[in-house]
């Protein structure tokens, strides 16, 4: 079904934000389990295949539309040095997320296209709820300091708990 394409070219500008997204959190996790912070990095990995699961989304629906997955195009992926400022890449980059979304639910309504919205507007909403998360996560820091946080983030790696 040939698709707008100003609507696949909203499809992909989600696109780039969740590959950018599948890196960032990727190797977050990482870093976290390398800090010996496992549930945190058992977080950061599970937002990593959330992502993921965002980008097969869109990459189907932008293939049923009969458009390109720009698969190459990326935000810049911003890691961090330490578990704060981790949070506050991922905070700006979920924001971006959102304001992405909410402009290409927008696209859609103008271009006649309830099923991508209907993709957006699920997508937008996960994203959201993990703007919450991050911003509860960032005053919980500022609350208890980061020393005990990061001791709430110690428990056992997922994988040694089997």
């Amino acid at each position: 079904m040939k698709g707008s394409s100003k609507v696949v070219d909203a499809l992909n500008a989600g696109l780039t934000i969740e590959l950018t997204a599948i890196n960032q959190y990727f190797c977050q996790a990482k870093m976290c389990h390398n800090w010996a912070l496992h549930i945190l990095g058992d977080k950061h990995y599970g937002e990593s295949m959330g992502e993921m699961k965002h980008a097969e989304w869109l990459i189907d629906r932008i293939l049923f539309l009969e458009g390109v997955p720009e698969i190459a195009r990326y935000d810049v992926i911003r890691v961090g040095d330490d578990v704060k400022s981790q949070f506050e890449y991922d905070l700006t980059l979920e924001m971006k997320g959102c304001d992405t979304y909410r402009e290409g639910i927008k696209v859609c309504y103008d271009e006649n296209d309830p099923g991508t919205r209907d993709l957006l507007e699920k997508i937008l909403v996960q994203s959201e709820e993990h703007v919450d998360w991050l911003e509860s996560q960032l005053e919980l820091i500022e609350k208890i300091g980061i020393q005990n946080y990061l001791m709430s983030q110690m428990g056992p790696h997922v994988e040694d708990a089997h």
